[in-house]
């Protein structure tokens, strides 16, 4: 079995597709919205799809702390590099818990916490 897809449930839709697109480096495949009020956006991340949801129902969204999605990039020096550039200040790490793994956090505009991970 594969995953398909991640499904994140958002406060700030347009705060999210900048995060995702312009920070993180994905594109839109495609959006709908199923009703009034809702919005449904699909990233590429170049492995599974990321599902971006906005309900105007749904204003609590919350993520417990213990939960972070991983990102990997090329080059982790680059990355903070271009993360830095674009007004991201808050990054933990790197932190390397192995010779052939490190990483860093950062907080997507919606709270969750999201890892960038190079592997060596």
């Amino acid at each position: 079995m594969n995953i398909c897809w991640l499904t994140i449930y958002v406060n700030d839709m347009e705060a999210s597709l900048k995060f995702y697109t312009e920070i993180m480096g994905m594109s839109v495949l495609h959006s709908f919205s199923p009703k009034s009020g809702m919005e449904i956006y699909f990233l590429n991340t170049g492995s599974i799809q990321l599902e971006l949801i906005y309900d105007s129902e749904n204003k609590n969204i919350t993520y417990g702390k213990d939960i972070s999605v991983g990102f990997e990039t090329a080059s982790l020096t680059d990355k903070i590099k271009e993360l830095k550039e674009k007004g991201i200040q808050s990054i933990v790490g790197p932190i390397s818990p192995t010779p052939t793994v490190s990483f860093i956090y950062i907080t997507d505009p919606n709270g969750l916490k999201t890892q960038i991970v190079e592997k060596k």
